[in-house]
């Protein structure tokens, strides 16, 4: 069997770096971080593929390329304090626990919520808070952010998102239907205006809640 900082190490070369994504705390983060942890059993041969992977209960982990891209749009610096809406199977936070001062995530499948928290304690990653909820409501106790990013695709931008963005913060959000959604970035200015950008077009599992898509 191939040792797993080996199949890291070819997953950064072959699909992220080959791909654009350049940013140094980005590729040290997915260098680092075990992906093969937040998979099921069953699928821990396949952690390293170019593809995102079934975790249960209707939800994935998000291709590897794809956490590296938003991760990497979301410019994200040491000190920043940033929310994640979609836990899933927890790995998009450890990424992005590797490179900022405190992750906050929110699910709403209880189920999942449960499952990251251990997974997280069995891991040692000490600065990520998750919590079962309404993401498209945000975490506003916890707020504001430097960034926030979203790994569901929502039908429109949430108002309560946008809010808990601190002057100069990015929202990282696909937007679109239930087939096909563009990566935004939206940024807020010190003047609380937003200012938006497309990165790419991305397929995700839909943002469920008051301010995404109906369950």
């Amino acid at each position: 069997m191939i040792d797993d900082h080996v199949l890291r190490k070819r997953m950064i070369e072959e699909q992220i770096k080959r791909r654009g994504v350049k940013d140094p705390a980005t590729l040290n983060a997915m260098s680092i971080v075990p992906r093969h942890e937040f998979v099921p059993s069953l699928l821990k041969a396949n952690a390293y593929e170019d593809t995102p992977l079934p975790i249960g209960l209707g939800q994935t982990i998000s291709q590897p390329y794809i956490v590296a891209l938003m991760t990497q749009c979301a410019e994200l610096k040491p000190e920043d304090s940033v929310l994640e809406i979609g836990t899933g199977s927890g790995y998009a936070a450890a990424v992005l626990s590797r490179i900022v001062n405190q992750v906050y995530t929110v699910e709403r499948i209880d189920d999942l919520v449960e499952r990251s928290k251990a997974r997280y304690k069995e891991l040692g990653y000490h600065n990520i808070e998750v919590k079962s909820g309404d993401g498209t409501r945000g975490w506003p106790e916890m707020g504001p952010f430097d960034a926030v990013i979203v790994t569901a695709g929502a039908p429109i931008i949430p108002n309560s998102l946008k809010e808990q963005l601190k002057p100069g913060g990015r929202l990282i959000i696909p937007v679109g239907d239930a087939f096909s959604q563009q990566l935004l970035r939206i940024r807020k200015d010190n003047d609380n205006h937003f200012s938006e950008e497309t990165m790419e077009l991305v397929r995700f599992v839909p943002l469920i809640g008051e301010e995404g898509w109906r369950e």
